[in-house]
């Protein structure tokens, strides 16, 4: 008997997890982030799941990428840029073992947030996933309007100049950015190297 309870307190409460870090994410996150809001956080959290399909990664993991999604941009509740994905982890610590999520799963959710700072940096499946689904914007049709929500963001933070210096970042940036999984160098680097492309144009004519 003390052996079934041990392990029904255990038992990875994901649903429950999610509902939480969603109340909070409403709730705290600051009123000025046009780019990194609740908006952000479900889009990634969507795209996540669908590379998870795409890549074959099911089940417990596949859990474990999603409340990565779901917290990778958390530590905005502080309201500043720098450092957000440690207040993240540090958020993932605290909350998730109250949902059953072992110490072992907490590890591989913060590396997972840890590797979506610039430069990304993953090392395995889950981490590439979560970084590909983090900028998959970058290779979609909607790139130039969430481009401009971040460029929105960067001013209101006073972290970027004119248009000019914006358009010269985002070649600099796409320039640098590589996408990790199978299906997004497939669907996505493509797209991507379009936009790159006229861009370089745009900012070889202010020359």
């Amino acid at each position: 008997m003390l052996q079934f309870w041990a392990s029904q307190k255990i038992v990875m409460n994901y649903r429950a997890a999610k509902t939480h870090i969603l109340r909070v994410l409403r709730e705290e996150l600051p009123m000025g982030l046009s780019y990194h809001g609740l908006h952000h956080t479900m889009d990634v959290f969507e795209v996540a799941g669908a590379l998870c399909k795409a890549e074959g990664v099911k089940g417990r993991l596949a859990k474990l990428v999603k409340t990565a999604a779901l917290l990778h941009d958390a530590g905005f509740v502080t309201n500043q840029h720098s450092g957000h994905e440690a207040q993240g982890c540090a958020m993932a610590r605290t909350v998730l073992p109250t949902f059953g999520y072992l110490e072992s799963d907490i590890e591989q959710i913060c590396g997972m947030i840890m590797a979506t700072k610039i430069p990304q940096s993953p090392v395995n499946l889950l981490e590439e996933i979560i970084c590909d689904a983090d900028l998959d914007y970058l290779g979609r049709s909607d790139f130039h309007r969430i481009a401009g929500t971040l460029f929105e963001e960067l001013k209101e933070y006073q972290l970027i100049g004119d248009e000019c210096a914006w358009n010269r970042l985002q070649v600099s940036f796409l320039t640098a950015h590589q996408y990790h999984t199978k299906t997004n160098r497939l669907n996505r680097e493509p797209v991507k190297q379009r936009y790159l492309s006229e861009l370089r144009e745009l900012v070889a004519s202010y020359d």
